[in-house]
């Protein structure tokens, strides 16, 4: 059967992951799990221990009570993950998805997400994490671990989630994006919603060539489709279509460069996961 892992924590992003989990299982008639990772802090480390510089006997008393600290934020935490489980799994219960399993686990986030998803078709995550309100104006770390280790298609939530009116592709005639256009007809997950294609870069026949190619493969599947190929920066281009299609997904190909090449020029990928409050489907 298959599956949806959706990743939820505690942050202003937890419901949005849940619905958009919701749109796609109704449509698809998949099964969810949904994976809470409880990763463990250190209560001497988040006092900032500065044990050392007094004398042994208070040190003593000092760490014995971190120590108890430490065990009792570790209990609140475990209870904490499990009503937020509970939350999220009655949400999609309402949402008449028909069977979702909860997973509570300790351990790294990023390395249980990997270890997750290898029997998952598809990874739902928020943007950004329980971090969140101390970074608006970035894309979460985890999240951008996750996408460079994983080999599953992943979808990133906004942190609002609105019924789904347009499907909008960012064209690049690459393999990863010919890898999501073949997902996307093996599937019926846009089925009723109108395609926009979006291609990036200066007029040419070969690119009106690569962007018709694509335009054909969605109408002889009987879908709703148009197009265009706008000159100018990728993430501008892409940006702007998304905000000319109102209640629209993106759809993409992640990360096309290393990652030494990312860190020194940049990347599309991180751009839209950072400025486009919209879902976002990321296929490599």
């Amino acid at each position: 059967m298959s599956k949806i892992l959706a990743c939820i924590d505690a942050s202003p992003y937890a419901e949005a992951v849940c619905d958009l989990t919701a749109w796609v299982a109704t449509r698809l008639g998949w099964d969810v799990e949904l994976l809470h990772v409880l990763q463990r802090k250190s209560a001497v480390t988040a006092r900032n221990d500065l044990s050392g510089a007094i004398g042994l006997g208070v040190k003593s008393e000092l760490l014995e009570e971190l120590t108890r600290m430490e065990e009792a934020h570790g209990k609140l935490a475990m209870e904490s993950g499990r009503v937020l489980l509970a939350t999220a799994e009655s949400r999609l219960q309402a949402a008449n998805v028909a069977e979702v399993k909860s997973v509570h686990l300790r351990g790294g986030i990023v390395e249980t997400i990997i270890e997750r998803e290898a029997n998952a078709n598809l990874v739902v995550m928020g943007k950004r994490g329980a971090s969140s309100e101390f970074a608006t104006g970035h894309i979460g770390s985890k999240i951008e671990r996750v996408l460079r280790a994983s080999d599953k298609p992943m979808l990133v939530a906004p942190q609002r989630h609105t019924d789904l009116q347009h499907a909008v592709i960012a064209y690049d005639g690459g393999e990863s994006i010919a890898r999501a256009i073949a997902l996307m007809m093996d599937s019926h997950l846009f089925d009723g919603l109108p395609i926009h294609l979006v291609m990036a870069g200066a007029d040419s026949p070969e690119r009106h060539g690569q962007l018709e190619q694509a335009v054909q493969l969605f109408k002889q599947s009987g879908a709703e489709v148009s197009s265009s190929l706008v000159a100018g920066p990728a993430e501008k281009v892409i940006a702007d279509c998304v905000a000319a299609h109102p209640a629209s997904m993106l759809i993409m190909g992640a990360y096309g460069h290393s990652p030494l090449r990312n860190l020194i020029v940049g990347s599309t990928t991180t751009a839209m996961i950072r400025t486009i409050e919209a879902p976002i489907l990321l296929v490599r």
